[in-house]
């Protein structure tokens, strides 16, 4: 699946407010175990005309990041897209409205702390307002940052939550240009120097008890495998020519795990068509760009992929899979060849939707493959047709999925139709699939999947939910 999401690994609110008696400021006060966080600024409350700002740090676990790059769970640079989330706290005080809040890289280390008094600032600690571990003070009291990157987003109403896309600056975390130290919050300057007050904007810690509310960071990419060996497309000259090609997967599985063709490796693989997947396979078809060998690539390991059309006359052709040697290393199988000139016009209407293998419970260990089986909505079998026939499964090939929690209507896993396409689902000769990380959703709950299709007029939702709990 395309998404991934790693949890703050310290958090903190700092200030300079002042004490109830309006005379000692906090700021040596420390709220690292606080349950929120929360980002102020108050204009002369203590009626010296002076300012009191409260601001957000949040760092965190970027090494998991890499950890997962270099295991491929995640991209490379450029295929990946990083949001930083943090979910607003409702509460009864003053909110702030048409406000803009800055995100920057912290450019020196810190100390959480575990101070939990938000109130009258009694737990000091580190880090604080004037230093940021029990070791060093910050060189500019209120936090050090990095000006570069820097990060704005506007609040009409005061209550929203912040998703900002922070890719580069997570990349430049991961590539050394910028020491992670995470990232402080806060109002933009400007308005932390007005004379008028902007209080009190509060997100959620990491120490939240609620599950969807804590700091993340979500690492969004598109993990679509489009393996056409169920939708074939013969050559159509009424489409620009690049549509005429055909995405074709080999996947060497051996003892239930995928392993790199030993010949192959990462390199280079090569695909012909025959009319017969019999040796001696006889003269290759020659493909639409004139040549009878299309070039494929490594995918991931075991995966490979070619791309290639064909315009003949066969309804049945087979594809064959060769190292740069010449040597065969596989034979993909039957293709069945579909004429677009006999292609139905698929509409919102027109298909009724099933998860297959939807199981009523699973375990936050699991990361099941779901297969979505679409078919007419006509289709409508009988004692005779429910025995001798079945319904054709519809590939579709824009369909997403989401995920929502039963007890309150709760999107925990939002439709992906993004520039990533995070939740867009994959298909192959069995139909649409996707894959699902359990960890991801909390335990104790049951959980809907919802359908968006694309089809000629627009995006439609399917009228089918699929329920299922998750358990520890």
């Amino acid at each position: 699946m395309g998404i991934r999401r790693y949890t703050a690994s310290k958090d903190t609110s700092i200030t300079n407010a002042y004490r109830e008696n309006f005379t000692t400021r906090a700021i040596n006060a420390n709220m690292g175990a606080s349950d929120s966080l929360e980002i102020f600024s108050l204009y002369n409350q203590s009626g010296e005309q002076e300012t009191e700002i409260s601001r957000i740090l949040v760092e965190f676990p970027i090494q998991e990041i890499q950890n997962d790059r270099n295991i491929n769970q995640i991209p490379s640079n450029g295929d990946v897209q990083f949001i930083l989330k943090m979910s607003n706290v409702a509460h009864p005080n003053t909110i702030p409205k048409q406000y803009s809040l800055l995100v920057n890289p912290l450019s020196r280390s810190w100390e959480e702390g575990a101070g939990l008094d938000m109130e009258r600032y009694l737990d000091t600690g580190y880090s604080n307002w004037v230093s940021a571990s029990s070791t060093q003070a910050w060189d500019t009291e209120g936090g050090d940052i990095h000006t570069a990157p820097e990060y704005i987003q506007y609040f009409e109403t005061g209550t929203e939550d912040i998703e900002i896309d922070i890719t580069n600056l997570v990349e430049n975390w991961l590539d050394g240009t910028i020491e992670n130290n995470g990232v402080m919050i806060k109002l933009s300057s400007s308005l932390e120097t007005d004379t008028r007050s902007y209080y009190t904007k509060k997100f959620s810690s990491r120490g939240t008890e609620f599950f969807y509310k804590k700091p993340w960071i979500e690492a969004r990419y598109d993990t679509t495998i489009k393996d056409d060996r169920g939708r074939f497309y013969l050559y159509n000259p009424f489409v620009q020519i690049e549509e005429n090609y055909n995405n074709l997967y080999i996947y060497n599985v051996f003892k239930g795990k995928l392993h790199d063709l030993p010949t192959v490796g990462m390199g280079d693989i090569y695909v012909s068509l025959y009319e017969s997947p019999n040796l001696p396979f006889g003269t290759p078809l020659t493909l639409i760009d004139g040549k009878t060998v299309a070039t494929g690539s490594w995918v991931s390991t075991g995966v490979y992929k070619v791309s290639l059309g064909i315009n003949t006359e066969l309804t049945r052709v087979y594809d064959v899979w060769s190292d740069s040697a010449g040597d065969v290393i596989g034979i993909g199988g039957e293709i069945r060849v579909i004429n677009p000139d006999g292609e139905e016009v698929f509409t919102k209407n027109d298909y009724v939707v099933n998860i297959k293998n939807l199981k009523s419970e699973y375990s936050t260990s699991e990361e099941p493959r779901f297969y979505a089986f679409i078919r007419g909505k006509s289709w409508t079998p009988n004692a005779y047709t429910s025995v001798v026939s079945t319904p054709s499964n519809t590939i579709v090939d824009e369909m997403y999925y989401k995920v929502f929690r039963i007890a309150d209507n709760l999107d925990v896993i939002p439709y992906g139709t993004g520039s990533m396409n995070h939740t867009r689902l994959s298909y192959d000769k069995n139909g649409n699939y996707f894959d699902l990380d359990i960890s991801l959703l909390e335990p104790g709950y049951t959980y809907g999947i919802k359908f968006l299709v694309s089809d000629i007029e627009d995006y439609h939702e399917s009228r089918e939910t699929f329920k299922f709990r998750v358990e520890k």
